[in-house]
């Protein structure tokens, strides 16, 4: 059902405002975003007319807006993702770890979104690979699928990544496939420190070779000695990294990636209230035993805070690592399929692609080329409409 209200009723109420306040100062994508989410599923963006053949019954569907970030344009994109995933599932047992950086570099990510994720990513990727290699915790290569998040719970900025790690890997000569112990996989106070170390490296290089900028509140790390006292800072501080129990199944790491590969800031289900030029929403209290609680927001607020999650474009969020890695599908992941006997002849061949309506109809058993009312005629395309900024006059 859809609910009763949603960002896009509160982009269409404010943004226009918003932009003129502070358009200036938006990147493009933030503005796109914006228009994007506004005109979704309406006439802004055409769409077309069926009429059913049997009853005559007539219904207009408009275009969706196709943007990564909107909470209406993910269903399908993320089952087609789960389709492609399960092909990579192992019979072992997956490892949840999450990486989170530091508040004291949020800010600095915040203005260098797409040099700071990326090192995220690398430093992480690195860490687990490099630990599980060496023989004193398993001594082989695992794979890693990571998933990029950028919000807490009220939309305030928070990267962290959800890092899904095979319980075992493929030992160096390939001969193998070692499984890590059932509840236990590496030692997070080692993880946390290595992590750290890789990813100060990775940024002093960064800053060193002008790729991060220092500006609003943190240009006064433009100074050399602030600089050196940020680093120190964070060199001795302890960094949050941790690791949940593992998966009971491959099927339930499906579930999981299901949850969080495509999710956006905020989804339209948690909104709950939008009146008064202000915004309700619930989250659940982590400090309050994971209590639901409402939270209200003045329009801007909301609509800044959910800007604050628009990535730069063509990054991508979910990458993978070791044998998961693109270019070791076909070597190394097959091969430790083949180890675990669970390897298909006829893997990897071409497959005809589902046609969206087909995907809807096998997710939701609703069936759009049947008529909604009568239920036995077929809708049939009278008339495309074209999206209104391209309409000529009448």
């Amino acid at each position: 059902m859809k609910p009763p209200f949603e960002v896009a009723d509160v982009f269409r109420s404010f943004g226009a405002a918003y932009l003129e306040a502070y358009g200036d100062t938006l990147p493009y994508r933030h503005q796109a975003a914006l228009r994007d989410i506004q005109a979704c599923r309406t006439a802004a963006l055409g769409g077309h007319v069926e009429e059913c053949d049997a009853c005559g019954t007539v219904r207009i569907s408009y275009n969706s807006c196709r943007n990564r970030h909107c909470p209406k344009c993910q269903s399908l994109e993320k089952h087609r993702w789960l389709e492609a995933r399960k092909d990579d599932l192992l019979p072992v047992p997956y490892f949840h770890v999450v990486f989170t950086l530091p508040s004291e570099l949020r800010p600095i990510a915040l203005r260098n979104q797409k040099v700071l994720y990326t090192l995220l990513f690398k430093a992480a990727g690195e860490t687990l690979q490099e630990l599980a290699r060496d023989p004193k915790f398993l001594g082989a290569e695992i794979g890693v699928t990571s998933l990029l998040h950028t919000w807490t719970r009220t939309l305030l900025d928070h990267p962290h990544l959800h890092c899904i790690v095979t319980g075992g890997g493929l030992s160096a000569d390939g001969k193998r496939f070692k499984r890590s112990r059932k509840m236990f996989f590496l030692p997070v106070r080692v993880l946390s420190r290595l992590f750290r170390g890789k990813f100060l490296s990775f940024f002093k290089k960064a800053c060193l070779a002008g790729a991060i900028v220092f500006s609003g509140e943190t240009s006064q790390l433009e100074n050399e000695r602030e600089f050196e006292n940020l680093l120190s800072s964070l060199y001795v501080k302890e960094w949050v990294v941790y690791c949940k129990p593992p998966f009971k199944s491959p099927e339930k790491v499906l579930d999981y990636f299901g949850r969080y590969t495509h999710r956006v800031a905020l989804s339209n289900n948690r909104i709950i209230g939008f009146e008064e030029g202000r915004v309700t929403f619930t989250y659940r209290d982590s400090s309050d035993h994971e209590k639901p609680k409402p939270m209200s927001l003045d329009a801007f607020e909301f609509i800044r805070r959910f800007l604050l999650h628009i990535l730069p474009d063509g990054f991508m969020k979910i990458r993978h690592f070791g044998i998961l890695a693109n270019r070791n599908r076909k070597t190394k992941l097959a091969r430790a399929k083949e180890l675990l006997g669970v390897w298909k002849k006829d893997e990897g061949g071409l497959k005809n692609p589902e046609a969206w309506q087909e995907l809807l109809c096998r997710i939701t058993g609703v069936d759009l080329s049947l008529c909604p009312v009568c239920g036995k005629g077929k809708m049939v395309l009278k008339e495309k409409l074209f999206p209104l900024s391209l309409r000529g006059p009448p």
